[in-house]
């Protein structure tokens, strides 16, 4: 079963949507499970992992909405405020809905680089453990460094990096974020998406050459026992088709046994999101 461990709806509203620019007019519409029905038939993709693109309580429920209406939406990663007093009410009311699989907050939109070890923060992400879910890790490169302390305090706590961190490829610098790459993926509990990649290179022109690099040093560091797909769907269409990201992890993973293609196309996500009636991760 292959799974799309990554992508995105929305109703398109320029209020909520802030973050959508001038320059990404193409995501200026509405994406919803009709919209990705083609792209997952056409590129042999059972289902995915829809995650949360704005921050509010009402993005969980849009998301769990749709999942209930479509049996190609595996599971939901939604949000929840981390530093809400009321965080452990909301998580307890949460726990009993159905495919409903994690969090993320945008951390890559936070000021402080450090913003994960607020004690608020923390004290979230620790009521996420308990309440038995997981947690997506959006972060640049220059948040790594408290990325890698908070899962270092959080030994129980499944968690995986989005995107790879989001290193910078369109100018082809590698470091510091290879370096703590490598240290992050010392922590067995961190898995990784391989997704967001072709976003990150140049929009008109970018190759999986472009993208090797990137992919070499994350699967020496992680292996693929703790990779997974990711199409990042539609934000990829500011720089390629679904079918464009899709064949370049196919491609790129030709290299590895089928064991390995089977896990990073659908085993790793499996496992740490729970999805049931999926080839279990062995």
């Amino acid at each position: 079963m292959i799974i799309d461990a990554h992508q995105h709806f929305w109703q398109y509203d320029p209020r909520h949507h802030s973050w959508i620019t001038e320059s990404m007019s193409v995501l200026k519409s509405d994406f919803l499970p009709a919209d990705l029905a083609d792209e997952l038939e056409q590129n042999h993709v059972d289902g995915t992992i829809a995650v949360q693109a704005e921050t509010s309580l009402h993005e969980t429920e849009f998301l769990l909405e749709l999942a209930s209406t479509s049996d190609r939406i595996f599971g939901v990663v939604g949000w929840i405020d981390l530093t809400s007093p009321a965080i452990a009410a909301q998580l307890q009311s949460f726990k009993n809905r159905e495919k409903l699989c994690g969090f993320r907050h945008t951390v890559q939109d936070e000021p402080d680089d450090r913003y994960l070890l607020r004690e608020d923060v923390r004290r979230g992400i620790g009521g996420i453990g308990e309440a038995g879910f997981t947690y997506d890790l959006l972060v640049y490169p220059r948040q790594l460094p408290a990325a890698i302390e908070v899962v270092s305090r959080f030994s129980s706590q499944k968690f995986v990096l989005d995107h790879c961190a989001k290193p910078f490829i369109k100018t082809r610098q590698f470091e510091p974020w290879a370096t703590h790459i490598r240290e992050l993926a010392k922590f067995p509990h961190v898995c990784c998406k391989l997704s967001g990649l072709i976003t990150e290179a140049d929009w008109h022109s970018w190759e999986l050459a472009d993208l090797r690099p990137y992919l070499d040093l994350v699967v020496e560091a992680v292996t693929p026992s703790r990779l997974m797909f990711g199409s990042d769907w539609p934000v990829c269409l500011l720089a390629g088709e679904y079918r464009a990201v899709r064949n370049s992890i196919e491609v790129y993973a030709q290299q590895f046994s089928q064991r390995d293609r089977d896990l990073i196309f659908g085993g790793v996500a499996a496992k740490f999101y729970g999805i049931k009636d999926c080839a279990p991760w062995t």
